[in-house]
Formats: C-alpha cells, sequence, structure tokens
C-alpha cells in the first residue's frame, strides 16, 4: 500500500510540474511590458531598465524560468554569500527560512515558503492576497457542494421511488435543465429575480462579501446572507449531476438481490430504503462531488464577480483588467494546484478503502 500511495504522490508531483511550467510559459507569451505598467506615465528607459532587472525580466527566459521554480517550492537552493548571484537568498522576499542542507560554495538547501511575487498595482505580495481571497472561494465552493449533496440525493432518491410518475419526470427535466444553463447566465437570472425583483420579500443583496463593515460602528461582522445566491448559483450544475447519478444509482440497487432479501425478511419499507439502499447508492455520488469541489474553484470566476463574492474569482477578473499577471499568474497557478491535491486526496482515499487496489 505503501509503494501505491508513493507512486501516486510521485505522479502528482510530475503534473504539478508540467502545470506549473505550462501555465509560466504561456503567460510569458502574452503581449505586454510588466515594468511600463508598474510606471505608468513616469515610463522611462532608465526606470524599465531598473524595474526589469529588481523582476529578473532582463534574463533569458530559461533563467526566469528556473527562478521561477526555484521562488515557488517550498524547497529551493540559495546563496547567501554573492548579492549578484542568480541564487541569492533575498530574506525581504521569503522571511524566514529553515536551512536543510549546506553543500559546497556557500549554496544551501532551505525550507521557505513560496514566493509567487508583487502585485504590479499594489506592489503587495501575491502570497498574502491569495491567503485573504482563498478561504472565501473555499466557503462559497463548500456550502455549494453541500447543498448539491443534500438536496441532490434527496430529490433523485425520491424520483427513483417515484419511477416514472409527475415527480420523477420533472425531476428530470429540471436537472437536464440545470446541467446545460451556463454559470453567468444563472447568475445573472438568479441575482435579476431574487435580489432585485424579489429583493423587498427575500431581503437578499445583489452584491455583498461574506464579511462587511457594519453601518453601526460594530467593525467587521459577518453577513451570512451574502452566501445564499452565489451558493445556490454555483451549487445548481453539481447538483443536477447529483440527481441524475442518485437516481440512476438508486433504481440499480433497488433491484439487487439483498433488497429484494431485505423484504422478503419484513423488513419495512423505510428500513430497507434508508439503512440497505441509500447507503450502498452513494459510492458514485461521492465519486462525483469529490471530482466537483476541486473544478468548482475554476468555475467561481464568473460568479464571484457578479454577486461581488472577494474570492480568487473576483481577484482574477480584477488583475486581468489592469493587466496584474502576478496576480493571475498566482491564482491560475493556485486553483490548479487544488485541483491537483484533491485528486491526489481522492486517489489515496480509495487506496486506503478498496482492498484490491493495494495490489
Amino acid at each position: 500500500m505503501t509503494g501505491k500511495i508513493s507512486s501516486k504522490i510521485f505522479y502528482t508531483l510530475l503534473v504539478a510540474w508540467g502545470v506549473i511550467t505550462v501555465i509560466f510559459f504561456l503567460f510569458n507569451v502574452l503581449p505586454g511590458d510588466p515594468a511600463r505598467m508598474m510606471l505608468g506615465q513616469r515610463a522611462d528607459l532608465r526606470n524599465i531598465e531598473i524595474i526589469n532587472k529588481e523582476l529578473g525580466l532582463d534574463k533569458p527566459l530559461y533563467i526566469q524560468y528556473f527562478r521561477y521554480l526555484n521562488d515557488i517550492s517550498f524547497l529551493s537552493a540559495h546563496q547567501t554569500k554573492n548579492t549578484d548571484s542568480f541564487f541569492f537568498l533575498d530574506k525581504d522576499k521569503y522571511g524566514k527560512t529553515i536551512k536543510i542542507l549546506h553543500l559546497k560554495k556557500g549554496f544551501t538547501i532551505v525550507l521557505k515558503k513560496p514566493w509567487l511575487g508583487r502585485s504590479f498595482q499594489s506592489n503587495r505580495p501575491v502570497g498574502k492576497m491569495l491567503a485573504e481571497a482563498l478561504p472565501n472561494s473555499l466557503i462559497l465552493a463548500f456550502f455549494a457542494i453541500l447543498l448539491a449533496f443534500v438536496l441532490g440525493n434527496f430529490l433523485g432518491i425520491l424520483a427513483a421511488l417515484k419511477k416514472d410518475k409527475l415527480f420523477d419526470r420533472l425531476a428530470i427535466f429540471i436537472s437536464t435543465l440545470g446541467m446545460s444553463l451556463p454559470s453567468f447566465f444563472a447568475a445573472i437570472l438568479i441575482g435579476w429575480l431574487f435580489a432585485w425583483k424579489l429583493g423587498d420579500i427575500t431581503q437578499l443583496n445583489l452584491t455583498g462579501n461574506l464579511y462587511e463593515v457594519d453601518d453601526y460602528g460594530r467593525g467587521v461582522v459577518p453577513v451570512y446572507k451574502n452566501l445564499i445566491l452565489p451558493a445556490i448559483t454555483l451549487g445548481i450544475r453539481p447538483l443536477s449531476v447529483v440527481v441524475q447519478l442518485s437516481r440512476s444509482s438508486m433504481l440499480e440497487v433497488l433491484h439487487q438481490d439483498y433488497v429484494r432479501t431485505a423484504f422478503a425478511k419484513g423488513l419495512s419499507y423505510s428500513r430497507v430504503i434508508v439503512v440497505h439502499a441509500f447507503r450502498n447508492a452513494l459510492n458514485p455520488v461521492v465519486t462525483a462531488i469529490s471530482g466537483w469541489f476541486a473544478g468548482m474553484l475554476a468555475g467561481v470566476v464568473f460568479v464571484e464577480y457578479i454577486f461581488g463574492w472577494k474570492g480568487l474569482g473576483y481577484m482574477i477578473v480584477n488583475a486581468l483588467n489592469f493587466y496584474d499577471m502576478p496576480v493571475v499568474l498566482g491564482t491560475v497557478l493556485t486553483i490548479a494546484m487544488v485541483f491537483v491535491l484533491v485528486n491526489l486526496l481522492v486517489d489515496m482515499i480509495y487506496v486506503l478503502l478498496d482492498p484490491r487496489l493495494r495490489k
């Protein structure tokens, strides 16, 4: 089992390296001059040269690539003696470091926090900006997937128990419609209906974050109702998938021999459904939910921006408007890494739960 898990971790690291490489070279072929964006109207050749040297943009692309890998990794090789060296350890960037191994010629392997650069617009470290935005996106994704799991299973199982009746046909139609509905259109439609037209009844805001400054001087307070509309919007597509999966899985389970045996023993209908059928019908749903949770971080871009929810999606759209490439690069990389890590976690859980995968 240890070998199986180790191989999955190794392949995950390879995938992460490939993702980092593709993202880096894609963003470096885009047009635009970071130095001119940072300097604005003060841009002149002398200042541009200074900024390019400070950012390492005057180096060949392959050197920039290795420097980027050195910056974003937790383990990095650095040289502490020569300030002009490419591997010079800049403590202003990395902060506190832990020495792991000392090599020849002043090279040291250190453990540090990843460095994603500074924003061209605000000059703030991108890592700190991501640390502020990521929890909001994770909270939104969690409640959206929770809504999809609970309500989707309820509707799907109820549709299976009422097969070919009106409720079943209506559930299939609505779930099919939900799967074909784009997130940006759903966000506009739901916001317009429940926050604009029915706002006096629902008391929901069209835009807002989880924590906002209170008008009565109580400081920053949580506003939980701002979570409702974006969570519903983001959860529509996975909810539709869960309805279809749970319905199909329950129909398949109801025809299994152990369910017939349970009925033959005289067990009540509700006990057979809840205790025997429902638990076994959840397996494909759990598999689908694990993949959807990681994929949701990619789908939050339009939803967060439309509802003013200040997460990764909101941040990346603002960064694109100002061509703030360090922020865009860091955000895309973070979403990709979350997706890779969630897939690794799911694979490891499968190995632990299924004895056949341990061989």
